[in-house]
C-alpha cells in the first residue's frame, strides 16, 4: 500500500474487474468514493468499456489482468462467478486482498483452490453477501441470535432477472439458475440468523425454482424458494425465523446495494491495514455457502430423475 502523510491511513488501491451493469452501478461509484479506497485500474474483456467506465472515476484502463493485478493492493469482482474463482485466484496468489462477488464460484473445487490461495498468501477477502453489510439486517441478526431458543426458519425470493430487457439477465443466471444467484443471499442470512448449515435437501420445481430444506447446527431447520422467472405482481422476498419468542421477520432489501458495498470495502480496508484476515463473510465462509448449494444441485438433480408420481 502507498505510503500516507503523517498521521493519516494508508490508502488501499483497488482494481476493478468487470464493465457490466453491476460493476457501472455498484462497484465503480462505490470504490471511487469510499474513504480510505481508491480506484486506480479497470479491466475488462471490452477494452472500450472498460476506458470508458475508468474514465467516469478517474482511474486508468489496463490491456489485461496481469497489469491490474500488478498496479494495486486489492481487487473487486463484478464478473461471473466461474469467471471469478479463476481470476481471484491469480490475483490472491499474487498477494493481492479480495472484495468478492457471491457466489465465490460454482463447483466446490474452484472454491477450494480459491481458499487455499488466500490462506497461502495471507490475504485479507470480503464476499458481498448484501443482506449482511446493511446495518438494519446486522442489528435484527445482533437481536435475535441473543435470543436463542429459534426452531426454525423460512426464506422466499421471487425475481425477475429472466424478464427480457433485464440487466440482470445474463449467460450464467440462465445457466446456472436461482438456487446460484439468489440461493446465496439466502443460504447466508439463515445461517447468520439460525446456525451454521450441516445439512440440505434439494428438490427442483419448474423453471429455474429451486426449494432447500436447510438444518442448522443445534437443530434448527429452516426452509428455501426461491426463482429469477416470476412475474413482476409476484415478485418480492420474504424472510423469517421462529421459536419460542413467536416470530421475527428481518428487515427486507430496501437499502441501496451501494451503502452495503460501501461497508464491504471499508471493512476489507481495515483487515488489510491490520493485517487480519478473518470476516464473518470471508472467503472461508462463501466456501461453505458453495458446498451447500453444490449439495443441493446434486440432490436436485437426482430428484429430478427418480421422483415418484403420486396416484
Amino acid at each position: 500500500m502507498p505510503e500516507a502523510a503523517a498521521g493519516a491511513l494508508p490508502v488501499v488501491r483497488f482494481g476493478l474487474v468487470g464493465t457490466g451493469y453491476w460493476a457501472r452501478i455498484t462497484h465503480a461509484p462505490v470504490l471511487a468514493a469510499t474513504a480510505g479506497v481508491e480506484l486506480v485500474a479497470v479491466w475488462g474483456r471490452d477494452p472500450q468499456a472498460a476506458s470508458r467506465l475508468a474514465s467516469e472515476h478517474g482511474a486508468a484502463a489496463c490491456a489485461d489482468l496481469d497489469e491490474l493485478i500488478a498496479s494495486v493492493d486489492a481487487l473487486a469482482f463484478s464478473v461471473p462467478p466461474d469467471v471469478q474463482a479463476s481470476m481471484a485466484l491469480r490475483a490472491a496468489r499474487s498477494g493481492k486482498h479480495l472484495l468478492l462477488e457471491k457466489p465465490i464460484a460454482t463447483s466446490l473445487d474452484a472454491a477450494d483452490a480459491l481458499v487455499r490461495a488466500v490462506e497461502d498468501s495471507g490475504v485479507a477477502s470480503v464476499v458481498f453477501f448484501t443482506a449482511r453489510f446493511q446495518a438494519d439486517v446486522r442489528a435484527w441478526l445482533a437481536e435475535v441470535t441473543s435470543r436463542g431458543g429459534w426452531m426454525g426458519g423460512s426464506g422466499i425470493w421471487l425475481g425477475t432477472s429472466l424478464t427480457e430487457g433485464s440487466p440482470f439477465n445474463t449467460p450464467w443466471r440462465r445457466l446456472k439458475g436461482a438456487l446460484w444467484d439468489l440461493g446465496p443471499h439466502a443460504v447466508s442470512l439463515l445461517w447468520a440468523a439460525l446456525g451454521p448449515v450441516v445439512a440440505v435437501a434439494g428438490e427442483p420445481g419448474r423453471g429455474d425454482v429451486a426449494h432447500l430444506v436447510l438444518h442448522h447446527e443445534g437443530g434448527a431447520s429452516s426452509t428455501v424458494t426461491v426463482t429469477q422467472g416470476a412475474s413482476e405482481a409476484a415478485a418480492g422476498s420474504d424472510f423469517s425465523i421462529w421459536g419460542e419468542f413467536g416470530r421475527s421477520e428481518a428487515p427486507k432489501h430496501g437499502a441501496p446495494a451501494t451503502a452495503a458495498l460501501a461497508v464491504a470495502a471499508s471493512e476489507l480496508v481495515a483487515n488489510a491495514r491490520a493485517g487480519a484476515v478473518a470476516h464473518a463473510c470471508d472467503v472461508h465462509f462463501g466456501r461453505e455457502v458453495v458446498r451447500v448449494l453444490a449439495t443441493a444441485e446434486r440432490q436436485m438433480a437426482a430428484n429430478t430423475r427418480s421422483r415418484a408420481i403420486i396416484r
